[in-house]
């Protein structure tokens, strides 16, 4: 927001090359304001503000850029900027970055960081993709099971600049095993003689190096932490993840659902830099595939070509009779899935969704088929006072009652296969976010056709069929 205030000063300044000016005016900035101003700069001016920043400040604001603009960064640094900024970027942080370049350009960035870092850098990539071990950074503090308040304290005072946060310390043995997490303010409410043994619990959580992303997002939401300790097969505390990684997992998470939900893959990438084949290979397969079902609707009104011959009037309402449908389908297929998503149904609870779908399908077909007969009758008498007859002819009220039936049954279908296909979809192993609206609603398109015309086939039989 203050970027984007000032954003035409910045620009005049940089313009009339006023770059005194502009740093002391960027020194008071928060990093993530800088780093949102850089986006909005045109690219030849991004390296410039970038330049003029303080040491320290560039790098807080080098972690806070998306991959994008930390890429175009590095390239037009000088070697020895590009070597300082590596190297004190956090190593989750850096990691992230690492893992989204190309091998090549890996391997060449890993010669520019010191030994100490590019050991760590080096540990994290070898860890699975989308696996906590990833997401972590080694920079925590551990404290032992013997020491002292004082002791603890006077180690924080030392190496507390080491670690990525402070909040909470971790409590090892001499082999390294995490034996329990403690608040700093544990340590800050009790004399400083007391041994860490006489007040720990060894009540902690902890998470895997092979755990995936995912599911550190729920291990944060489920016990409200900022920090959780990670640690490797043998118990070793290895790495902390803080909240803010999760965050951009959550993020990214969602982004990827919303996707699929919308009818394509994810992109696994922001939108702008997505090359447009790579757009097409996303999008397309989905596309085709809805098209494909789609040929089963005109097959379907292939079929009852006879009962739309002999009553045309049946055709003026296909679309609101497949619309409705759809979109009940797609609201319920929508609702199903965010609730799987973040765990309040699951796959037992498939029957207690399907009796409450019935319930809600039909009590809305119930709400749509009333107002489609109201509005048939009211439209049949006005246009009956105006012109003398019903635009929907003589058996108007029979063609309400047909719409009003069938929009019952095409709005519970909708209902029930919008919120069922999920379930079956996580039964077979498969990802439920695949039962996008498009899908369902294509789905339903089929079938209210064939519900629409048997309706009309019992109601309208002997009259206009």
């Amino acid at each position: 927001m203050l970027g984007n205030l000032l954003l035409p000063e910045i620009r005049e300044l940089i313009a009339e090359r006023k770059f005194g000016d502009l740093r002391t005016l960027l020194e008071d900035w928060q990093p993530a304001d800088i780093a949102d101003l850089i986006g909005d700069l045109p690219e030849e001016n991004r390296v410039i503000v970038f330049r003029l920043l303080p040491h320290a400040l560039a790098t807080d604001v080098f972690e806070y850029l998306d991959v994008e603009n930390q890429q175009h960064l590095l390239r037009g640094m000088a070697h020895e900027e590009a070597v300082a900024v590596l190297n004190e970027m956090s190593p989750d942080d850096r990691t992230a970055l690492l893992e989204e370049l190309p091998s090549n350009v890996v391997t060449q960035l890993l010669r520019l960081l010191t030994p100490k870092e590019r050991a760590v850098a080096q540990a994290l990539l070898n860890y699975p993709e989308h696996s906590v071990g990833r997401l972590m950074t080694p920079d925590f503090l551990a404290v032992h099971d013997e020491w002292t308040i004082r002791e603890a304290l006077d180690y924080i005072r030392v190496h507390g600049q080491e670690s990525e946060t402070l909040n909470v310390l971790y409590v090892v043995d001499e082999k390294g095993c995490l034996v329990d997490d403690l608040q700093i303010r544990e340590l800050l409410i009790r004399p400083l003689e007391t041994p860490i043994s006489a007040f720990r619990d060894a009540n902690f959580v902890a998470l895997t190096v092979t755990d995936l992303e995912t599911e550190a997002v729920e291990v944060f939401k489920k016990y409200d932490r900022s920090t959780l300790p990670v640690v490797d097969g043998n118990g070793v505390l290895v790495g902390i993840v803080t909240v803010d990684d999760v965050l951009d997992v959550a993020e990214e998470e969602a982004t990827r659902e919303i996707q699929k939900i919308g009818g394509m893959e994810a992109l696994d990438e922001p939108y702008l830099t997505v090359s447009m084949p790579r757009m097409i290979q996303k999008r397309g397969p989905w596309l085709v595939a809805l098209f494909i079902g789609e040929m089963l609707t005109a097959t379907a009104m292939a079929h009852f070509e006879e009962e739309i011959h002999k009553a045309v009037m049946l055709a003026v309402f296909l679309p609101l009779i497949i619309s409705s449908g759809g979109n009940s389908g797609s609201q319920a297929s929508t609702l199903i899935i965010r609730a799987m998503a973040v765990g309040e149904v699951r796959l037992r609870d498939w029957w207690r969704v399907m009796r409450r779908e019935l319930t809600a399908g039909l009590l809305l077909g119930l709400l749509l088929g009333s107002l489609g007969i109201l509005r048939i009758i009211v439209w049949s008498q006005v246009s009956t006072r105006l012109t003398g007859s019903s635009i929907y002819g003589e058996h108007s009220f029979l063609v309400a009652l047909t719409v009003g039936m069938t929009l019952i049954g095409v709005v519970l279908w909708g209902t029930i296969s919008g919120s069922m296909l999920p379930f079956l979809l996580r039964r077979l192993g498969l990802d439920p976010a695949t039962s996008s609206a498009p899908f369902v609603a294509t789905l339903v398109d089929v079938t209210g056709l064939i519900i629409y015309f048997t309706v009309a086939g019992y109601i309208l039989h002997g009259t206009l069929l």
